[in-house]
């Protein structure tokens, strides 16, 4: 696979607290560049994205991100201002307090009230999966496709986990068919991006491929 096949499934991301505009604008010049999926990036900085690049760059962002435990009038505020501002993409937090709980149904009303509010854009579920039980990942895997989210992502990246083959491997087993995987945290070499597209992660959140592919982005490794 060429670097240049692997960043097309790259969520090019900036989510540090201290992310400044010189790095936002370090990382939508080298999504241009090399043509990854989006730019994921914090909510603030939506509205000055697209007023500076308009549609040559697809931006993502977060909500409820990173710890999941806002109430759900506050991640539809979030939703509804990410969209006016230009964003694309919503990556979403579930309430990892409900999961822990095992109000699976609450969990699942929040995520079908989210994709309600995102219409036809992209819903990013992210179940953080390093703080759950396999029989809780199970259910969130239940969730997310009972609820028609368009995707479930693995972590936040900011837990004290990222993703894993076994983990992907388990989404691949019980998601429906209309929802695509995501895998982010801890995607730091090539062959970590090269074996997460392999196992049919459509989507790759990192802040390093681009850095890894650069002087390669037309050619195999």
């Amino acid at each position: 696979m060429t670097t240049s096949e692997m960043l097309k499934h790259v969520d090019h991301t900036q989510l540090k607290a201290f992310a400044t505009w010189e790095d936002i604008v370090n990382l939508c010049d080298e999504a241009i560049e090399y043509h990854t999926a989006s730019v994921c990036v914090p909510p603030a900085y939506i509205k000055r994205i697209h007023e500076t690049y308009g549609e040559q760059v697809n931006i993502c962002t977060v909500v409820g991100f990173p710890l999941g435990y806002s109430v759900t009038e506050a991640k539809v505020a979030e939703v509804e201002q990410a969209l006016k501002d230009g964003c694309n993409e919503i990556d979403m937090v579930v309430n990892i307090s409900d999961v822990k709980n095992g109000l699976y149904d609450k969990v699942e009303d929040e995520i079908r009230t989210l994709k309600e509010v995102c219409g036809s854009h992209i819903l990013k579920v992210i179940i953080e999966t390093c703080y759950l039980t396999e029989e809780e990942k199970i259910a969130m895997c239940r969730a997310v496709t009972n609820a028609g989210a368009d995707f479930i992502k693995t972590s936040t990246g900011f837990g004290t986990g990222g993703a894993t083959k076994e983990d992907v491997e388990l989404f691949k087993k019980y998601i429906g068919p209309n929802v695509r995987i995501k895998a982010a945290g801890g995607v730091s070499t090539l062959e970590d991006l090269e074996m997460f597209i392999n196992l049919g992660c459509e989507r790759i959140g990192t802040s390093r491929a681009v850095g890894l592919c650069k002087g390669q982005a037309t050619s195999g490794y």
